[in-house]
Parts: C-alpha cells; structure tokens; sequence
C-alpha cells in the first residue's frame, strides 16, 4: 500500500474516534456540572479539561476567563481549534475523500454524511439547545463509521491501518479521560466519612463509567458500589472493557503484526513491551506508585508509537519526519 494512503486512512480513523472522545469528556463535565458543587469544584473540573487536552494556553488566550459554555463553544464549534468536535470531523472528511478510491461506498457516504449533517446541525443551534443530545449523537456517528468499515471493509492492510488509527488514539484520550478526572475529586482518593461526599462521588464515578459506555460492564464485573480504584482498574488494565487501555494496546499490537515491514520491528516491540505491561500489571501498584506518573508515561510512550508508526508505515521514504 502507498504511505500516502495508508497515512490518510490512519489519520481518518484518528480524527474520528477524536471527535467521539472529545464529545465523551465534554459529555461527562457537562453531567458532572449539573450536580451540586461550588464554582470553584466546576471550574477544576473544566480546567482539567483544557489542560489534559494541551488546550488551555489557546484558550485564555481567546477567552481569557474559564467559562463552561466558552469552553464547550471552543471544543465543539470553534474551527481555529484543531481537536475541536467540528475541526475533527472536517479532517476526517477530507482525508476520507483523499482516499475515496480506497473505501468502500458505504464508508465514505457515512463519513461524508456526518460532515454535512454536522454542519446543519450546528447552523441550526441544535447544539445550544441539547449538548447532551448532540455528544450522543457525535459518539454514534462514529459508532457507525467504525461498524460500517468492519462490515464493508475488504480485511486487507487499509482496515489494520484504521485500526492502528482508532485504538492509538482511545488508548491515548482514554488515559486523558482517567488522568483528569481523578484530580478533579476534591475529596479523599479512596472515600470520605460524610454521606454527603459519599453520594457526590457515587454521581461522579457514575458519570465517568456512563461517558466511557462502562456503568453497566462495571455492575457485571464487580457487583458492588462504585470504587475509584476499581473504576481505575476496569479503565486501565481490564482487557475485556472495549475502551480501556489494555484492550486498545490489544488491538494495536495485533494491527501491527498484520501490517509488520522490515523497519518496524522496534516500533512492534515497544507496542507488545507497553501491551505486557498492562497485562501483568496490578492496581494497586500502579496506585501505590502513583497514577498520575504511570498515565503521564502511558501517554508519552503512545505519542512514541504514533511517531513509529509515521516513520516506519505512513511517510514517504526521503521525505523528513517534522
């Protein structure tokens, strides 16, 4: 396969889950913003946001003071944002459309369609009036351009390259996901004597599990109330939980064993090591080391993979690597 084609389906696939993972943590501080807690708790929590997004220098520098509806306005409508909801569907668009020849009828119309109805929606103001109807609706467009690709798709290297695309950028948003929504809790890691605190938190975790699609799995798996260090474990190390880091790495080290060249045998080592390491990994060590260090270094080695994955599949051969 061509490195140009291959990168733009990479990059299509990306841009998509992009924009689904995007609307799942706009999702999940809009429904944390609803229950009873002071401005100070509701800003950290947007705050949070923008920082794990490596967002918050371009948005005080557009609008200065933290705000949830200029926040919201910023990650959803605003087209000078490159991960903004509406900047990711257009790059998923256009590079679909680099690439028609390479997809399916049924791939491109779905990509094509959630483009332009978008587009109306957001003229429409469907968005102001509805933003958890509109999260919902981004999170299901990229549910059917994901079944629609598997259901259509010749099983050839141009799926594994959307693979690699979808599951290297869940691994990296759902690390961002847990990352900032654990230091957006105020009150103590593992629970609080007050019932009040007690019933802010049930809400809470609920709200993560609901924004990852994981409240009912997490009833299955556990049968008991909601824990934050089981929340951490069934988003991280759980390889049975479509979203969580173990089951992305899964399928990253399975797509570039499908697609394996001369040059990448490193990049294939480095994704099976971080792959391992899940898989053998425990909880409570990860906890007692800390999290916050152990999802900064997830996240960095994933950046690693990505760059790799560009130099050893996706780039010209003589063209640099930015």
């Amino acid at each position: 396969m061509l490195s140009r084609t291959a990168d733009h389906l990479f990059w299509m696939s990306r841009y998509t889950e992009r924009a689904e993972n995007t609307a799942r943590m706009l999702d999940v501080n809009y429904q944390t913003s609803l229950l009873p807690q002071s401005a100070a708790v509701a800003e950290v929590g947007w705050q949070g946001m923008l920082s794990i997004s490596e967002l918050m220098p371009a948005y005080t520098a557009k609008h200065g003071e933290i705000r949830p509806h200029r926040v919201m306005e910023f990650m959803v409508r605003d087209e000078e944002n490159p991960s903004s909801i509406v900047s990711c569907l257009r790059a998923a668009r256009e590079n679909a459309r680099a690439v028609r020849g390479s997809l399916t009828t049924e791939a491109w119309e779905t990509q094509n369609q959630t483009w332009l109805e978008v587009k109306r929606m957001l003229a429409a103001d469907d968005f102001e009036r509805d933003p958890a109807q509109f999260f919902e609706w981004v999170k299901f467009r990229s549910h059917l351009s994901r079944g629609v690709t598997v259901g259509t798709m010749l099983m050839d290297e141009a799926l594994h390259f959307m693979r690699l695309g979808t599951f290297l950028e869940r691994a990296d948003n759902t690390a961002r996901l847990v990352d900032v929504k654990f230091h957006a809790v105020q009150s103590d890691f593992f629970g609080v004597a007050s019932e009040k605190d007690q019933e802010y938190d049930f809400y809470h975790w609920s709200a993560i599990l609901r924004s990852v699609s994981g409240f009912e799995i997490y009833r299955k798996v556990y049968r008991d109330v909601i824990k934050p260090e089981r929340v951490a474990d069934l988003l991280i190390l759980r390889p049975d939980m479509p979203r969580s880091l173990h089951a992305s790495m899964n399928e990253v080290v399975s797509n570039l064993e499908w697609v394996a060249n001369d040059q990448s045998a490193e990049t294939r080592r480095r994704a099976g090591r971080l792959r391992a390491e899940l898989q053998y990994g425990s909880i409570d060590e990860i906890l007692a080391n800390g999290l916050h260090a152990f999802l900064t270094q997830f996240l960095d080695r994933v950046n690693d993979l990505g760059g790799r994955i560009s130099r050893d599949f996706l780039i010209p051969s003589g063209l640099p690597i930015a």
